[in-house]
């Protein structure tokens, strides 16, 4: 099983890492600290923050510290007129330029010897009455990406939806408007990656929505991370929702996931020590995935389930995880 992890998680603490860094650590720093932690396969890279203008040495770099490239994350902050919009900005040089941003993402994933990039379009959205034409906002939204699929068909192309943030109402705010998308964009390569932490702050059940994505396209990324339901806090894996991580756990190996399960925890926002937060998280799905097995060799929570019987459910699933 693949485990992959947030590479900017591994900026926490420095100093306890890096005595005498000054400012802040390179991407190779952060790789080489998250080579320490034991069980993890992978990383997630964010395009173009981490990547070099030679992608496939950098896969040979980090290769070399015993991991591979799940994939890469588009972060489109490098031009500040892209806070107004990426593929929905106002301006067609500004749309254009995003969209060949993320061809030019794409190509490097490629060039890494991946073959999923994650789109998360916080940027496209809107904050004010009458700030924008909607339908005019979601055609962009739709031809941008319709445009970066079809830029490399053999490249998987996944959506991250989110409610809110930075724009106070994102265009991909659910799984059900991200599943739209999908239909009017009409690509073979797109799916969906579900964030636990948006999917809670979208008010949803995780596997709730990991079942409609898999009717109706397809789950190309599972991050894990757990909050309060208010905001994206990024927490550890389990520590509020666990029920809920358990049953999206066992929906997506139900629908046959065979993707990395990465961690989108912030262990930098607080200080946390990264190494020991990323090996809980991964011993934590571990344990995980043995509750999932025992569930599904329990009859008791099939038939309680076809029943709708929630009672006798809660009961089988306390009594495997408590004992």
């Amino acid at each position: 099983m693949k485990f992959a992890t947030r590479l900017n998680s591994f900026a926490s603490k420095p100093k306890a890492e890096w005595p005498d860094l000054s400012g802040k650590p390179t991407m190779l720093q952060m790789a080489t600290r998250a080579a320490k932690v034991e069980g993890l396969t992978d990383l997630d890279l964010n395009y173009p923050d981490h990547v070099a203008e030679n992608p496939a040495l950098l896969a040979r770099q980090i290769g070399d510290l015993g991991l591979a490239i799940n994939g890469f994350a588009m972060r489109y902050y490098t031009n500040p007129a892209f806070k107004i919009g990426a593929f929905t900005n106002p301006d067609p040089a500004v749309r254009r330029e995003a969209i060949d941003l993320t061809k030019k993402g794409i190509d490097a994933t490629r060039a890494a010897g991946s073959n999923l990039m994650t789109l998360w379009l916080g940027q496209d959205g809107f904050d004010y009455a009458f700030q924008a034409d909607y339908a005019t906002l979601w055609q962009h939204e739709i031809d941008g990406i319709r445009e970066v699929c079809a830029h490399d068909p053999d490249c998987l192309i996944s959506i991250e939806y989110k409610p809110n943030e930075p724009r106070s109402y994102s265009l991909m705010p659910d799984a059900a408007t991200t599943l739209l998308a999908i239909k009017d964009v009409d690509m073979p390569n797109l799916g969906v990656t579900l964030d636990f932490a948006h999917v809670l702050y979208a008010d949803e059940q995780p596997a709730f929505a990991a079942a409609l994505i898999a009717r109706y396209s397809r789950v190309l990324g599972v991050h894990l991370n757990d909050g309060y339901a208010k905001r994206d806090d990024g927490l550890m894996v389990g520590a509020v929702h666990t029920q809920q991580t358990i049953e999206l756990l066992r929906q997506i190996r139900k629908d046959g996931y065979e993707g990395a399960i990465y961690f989108d925890t912030f262990p930098d926002m607080t200080g946390l020590d990264p190494v020991h937060e990323c090996e809980v998280n991964i011993q934590t799905v571990k344990r995980m995935l043995k509750v999932v097995d025992r569930l599904e060799q329990d009859n008791r929570l099939s038939g309680a389930i076809d029943r709708q019987d929630a009672v006798s459910a809660q009961a089988v699933i306390q009594e495997l995880m408590l004992g």
